[in-house]
């Protein structure tokens, strides 16, 4: 749709990233993800032909710029290392190659070229993943050597994939078949493959892990059906039913950080958000009535049901829900915590970011409260100019950086071995030690109640 923002937006909020509307180089598909640091900051980049702005939002009247570049435009890829000042970039005009820069000192630090185009990029403390249509790179982020090459998978056009925060177990996930929503479980730090999780009879649509690696929620591309499977056995815990009436899309996935709630947006006007818990378990035993018996009778008669009906009597239903003033739209989700209530937020397509209030004890329909505005200053003609265009990719991005030929190393194809780059390595203090991100304090942008721009949301 030529209408459509050719957005590319990050939002960092309590640890969580989502990359909204990004196109993968080459391609007309937009690519999602989710994983993020669990930090309580909150960040917003986006991306626009002619390059990136940088915002934070410490409360939810305040969206304030505190970045923006306008030197390298087109990019389609942009990723950040927690809060530190390194970020990963991929360009629309090379988009087989992989460059890290450094954020304050605008210097490019190391960069790879492979195969074929890079479709999404994943990192934690631990791991850079680099996924292609047919193989995934793993490097180790300190010294970008690369570990491991996983070849022949099925292929993946869109760059589905997800890499746990926790760098303790940096587990991966990708699709398993073209065709059937089958999931591989990967293991980040010992290199080898955990489990395969039959999810879903169709393809998969979108997949995310939540903070600390334990549970891994998935959809497949009917979008009717969410399930959450347990890490690293693979067990299924939740199934919700999003509806009935209609297949779509599902954008994204994101867990609450203490994952108890889980929200999933589509190319609805919907937002549902789920809980993550047992009705047996949380509800008390009913006393002995003529309704409780009656509703004891019905669960025992799915047993002799065909599975399918079984299973459907069996879902749960959104816990809350989030409804937009429109659909169609490219959207993505995330639950945060901003001045200490639970917020859902959803940034669209059409450039705005739409912040709700959540109830976490009854639920039931959010409140919309603020609404903010992402296509910055200029008129409203200059904002179509700037940002409603089809062809090229958008993105925060590489414009943190200026890349200094003598700084960076580029490789000019990708080897087995892989192996630590000449020039500049990460520097240590980037991975300092900790529970939680990387203590950049000093590096711009700053972090505490600012931001930790990055990709969430």
């Amino acid at each position: 749709m030529s209408w459509l923002l050719r957005l590319y937006v990050y939002l960092r909020l309590e640890g969580w990233r989502v990359s909204l509307f990004r196109h993968t180089c080459g391609w007309t598909q937009y690519l999602l993800s989710f994983p993020g640091c669990p930090c309580l900051h909150r960040s917003l980049a986006i991306g626009t032909k002619s390059g990136y702005k940088l915002f934070s939002l410490s409360s939810v009247e305040q969206l304030d710029p505190v970045h923006g570049s306008n030197d390298i435009p087109d990019v389609c890829i942009v990723e950040r290392l927690f809060s530190s000042s390194l970020v990963v970039v991929v360009s629309h005009t090379k988009p087989r190659q992989m460059n890290v820069y450094h954020f304050k000192k605008g210097t490019e630090i190391c960069s790879y070229s492979y195969s074929s185009n890079v479709l999404s990029i994943r990192l934690n403390r631990q791991r850079l993943l680099v996924c292609l249509e047919e193989s995934i790179y793993i490097h180790n982020i300190k010294d970008m050597k690369l570990l491991k090459t996983i070849l022949d998978i099925p292929p993946n056009p869109t760059g589905l994939c997800a890499l746990s925060i926790n760098h303790s177990n940096s587990y991966v996930a990708y699709p398993g078949s073209r065709t059937t929503g089958e999931i591989v479980l990967y293991d980040g730090h010992a290199l080898k493959t955990v489990c395969t999780i039959a999810a879903h009879e169709g393809a998969l649509a979108a997949i995310a892990f939540n903070a600390s690696g334990s549970r891994l929620a998935s959809a497949s591309e009917k979008g009717t059906v969410i399930r959450v499977f347990s890490v690293p056995d693979g067990q299924k815990l939740y199934e919700f039913r999003r509806g009935m009436k209609r297949y779509v899309t599902i954008s994204s996935l994101a867990f609450s950080m203490d994952s108890q709630l889980l929200c999933a947006s589509s190319n609805t006007e919907t937002v549902h958000i789920f809980k993550l818990e047992h009705l047996a378990n949380s509800q008390p035993e009913e006393p002995s009535t003529w309704t409780s018996y009656v509703g004891k009778m019905l669960m025992a008669a799915t047993n002799y049901l065909p599975t399918q009906v079984s299973d459907m009597m069996n879902q749960d239903r959104a816990f809350a829900t989030g409804r937009l003033g429109f659909s169609g739209h490219r959207n993505i989700c995330t639950l945060s915590t901003i001045q200490k209530l639970p917020r859902l937020l959803v940034a669209s397509s059409s450039g705005h970011l739409y912040i709700y209030n959540l109830d976490p004890q009854d639920g039931g329909d959010c409140v919309l409260i603020k609404t903010h505005s992402l296509l910055g200053s200029g008129t409203a003609d200059e904002n179509k100019e700037n940002d409603l265009r089809a062809s090229l990719p958008q993105s925060y991005a590489a414009t943190v950086a200026r890349p200094s030929p003598s700084a960076a190393s580029t490789v000019p194809g990708y080897s087995e071995d892989g192996g630590a780059l000449r020039g500049e390595v990460i520097p240590e203090h980037e991975f300092a030690t900790g529970p939680v991100c990387l203590d950049d304090e000093n590096e711009f942008p700053p972090v505490l109640e600012s931001r930790r721009f990055l990709w969430r949301f």
